[in-house]
């Protein structure tokens, strides 16, 4: 198993790679839309390079359960109810402290800005050591 750094540098390499930003600005608190500008079809593509560069498979919506987001059951009025994000908590472990934050204001559209860099590095951990 590759230590965190390791892990941390592969993954900044493929987000370099997938969405063109400086290495200096892939810090592990950097957030992947808001200080990346990362884009929904941009998350296909770092799919693609951490399976690439890990050996491992993503299932659709695993990384990135957008499913949550887009359901009645777990969004009214703009906002992810308490459900919804008990759901996103159980589905993404590894974004937990992320989530907390999100949780003060659980617009959809603040979502956007809830993963970092950090979150996809313990993703990967999570992924390598199981």
């Amino acid at each position: 198993m590759p230590s965190r750094e390791e892990i941390f540098e592969k993954v900044k390499s493929a987000l370099v790679d997938a969405l063109g930003v400086d290495e200096d600005e892939v810090t592990p608190t950097a957030t992947m839309v808001g200080d990346l500008g990362a884009e929904s079809i941009d998350f296909l593509d770092i799919v693609f390079r951490l399976e690439k560069a890990f050996n491992i498979k993503i299932s659709r919506g695993e990384l990135f359960p957008e499913d949550v987001l887009s359901s009645s059951e777990f969004v009214q009025d703009g906002k992810v109810t308490p459900a919804g994000i008990a759901a996103l908590k159980a589905r993404m472990p590894f974004a937990e402290l992320s989530l907390s934050k999100f949780e003060s204001n659980p617009s959809v559209q603040n979502f956007a800005n809830t993963l970092t860099v950090e979150d996809m590095v313990k993703y990967v951990e999570g992924k390598l050591a199981a």
